[in-house]
Formats: structure tokens, C-alpha cells, sequence
């Protein structure tokens, strides 16, 4: 048989976002993964805000209520789901503009799986920035038994391609000349 060679080191271009242009009205972006809420993360949040609401963080309290149990803190499932949707919708975003119409549906328990998803409800090109455009979009969390428990409209400034220049050795956020750079390699694609 032939020679064991390793076969030629490549640099590839890995997931890099989207830019304005790749937005458009109607597409609905189902985010990756699903993620669990700890009742660690629910009382590290509730404490760093200083939310003194008992619901949140007295058991006794909150069995008392019609829900019967602690409720997770409505700014932890923002949080959450809008970190969520960031890989899709703002990862190169140079700036949230704002949140409008939140809505909590439903509550949220410790143990709730919660996934996410996002539509583009409108896009133009910006008034005052030529390098970037404005998007739109609804964002919608579901628990596990799909039942939506929040919604929000978000409104971010995203960098068109050509400003943004990504590369497979540069993408956006690494420093120039750091990690393998395509002299180092056989291919660049």
C-alpha cells in the first residue's frame, strides 16, 4: 500500500456570524442548544441585582403562593435567552439598540429546559452609519413542553460584511497575527 502521510493542514473559515445582509424578513432562526435553569443560577442573579423580591429566593414564601414553589427571576430568563440568540442575531452587532414589548408568558422553575428562537421583523440600512444596518428581530423562549414563556422584541446595529473584512485567519474578534495564519498551512479556504 502507499506511504502514511498526514494529510495537508488547512485553515478553515469557522462560523463567523451574520452581517446585515445576511438578514431578512421572515427568517426565523432557531438557536442551538437548549439550556437548563440552575437554581444556582437563578439566586446568583437575584442576589447580584439585589432583587428582594421572597418569590425568587424564600421557599417558605413562595409555597405559600399559587405557584407553590420559588419562581426564577425574570431578568435571568432574559438574560438567558437573549445570550441564547446572540450566535445568530448579534454576534456582530456593534450595539443593542433596544428591547421593546417584553412579555412573560409563563413562569419559569428551576429545572425548566428553555429554547429559543428569533425572527427578523424588520431591517434597513442606517441613517447615520454607513458600515452597518439596523435588524429587527421577535425573540421567542419556549420551556421544554412548548410553552412560550417570553417574548421580546430587539433592535441591534449590525456591521455589514465589508466593514467587518472576516477572514478565515482573522475572524471577527481575534487580533491580527494571532493563532495558525495561512503562511503556516498548505490551504486557506
Amino acid at each position: 500500500m502507499g506511504e502514511d502521510t498526514d494529510p495537508p493542514q488547512r485553515l478553515k473559515r469557522g462560523w463567523q456570524g451574520r452581517f446585515y445582509e445576511d438578514f431578512a424578513v421572515g427568517d426565523v432562526y432557531k438557536h442551538p442548544y437548549g439550556r437548563t435553569v440552575t437554581e444556582e443560577d437563578n439566586v446568583w442573579l437575584t442576589n447580584l441585582t439585589m432583587n428582594l423580591n421572597p418569590m425568587h429566593f424564600n421557599e417558605p414564601y413562595a409555597a405559600g403562593t399559587e405557584f407553590g414553589e420559588r419562581l426564577v427571576n425574570g431578568l435571568v430568563v432574559i438574560a438567558l435567552a437573549v445570550g441564547m440568540s446572540v450566535i445568530d442575531v448579534s454576534q456582530n452587532a456593534t450595539a443593542n439598540l433596544g428591547y421593546d414589548d417584553v412579555r412573560h408568558h409563563a413562569p419559569v422553575y428551576h429545572g425548566d429546559t428553555i429554547f429559543v428562537e428569533s425572527e427578523v421583523v424588520s431591517k434597513r440600512e442606517s441613517d447615520s452609519r454607513d458600515h452597518v444596518g439596523i435588524v429587527t428581530t421577535e425573540l421567542r423562549a419556549y420551556n421544554a413542553d412548548d410553552e412560550l414563556v417570553l417574548s421580546l422584541n430587539r433592535t441591534n446595529m449590525v456591521l455589514k460584511r465589508e466593514a467587518a473584512d472576516p477572514s478565515a485567519a482573522r475572524p471577527p474578534g481575534w487580533p491580527e497575527g494571532v493563532g495558525t495564519q495561512p503562511e503556516d498551512v498548505s490551504e486557506t479556504a
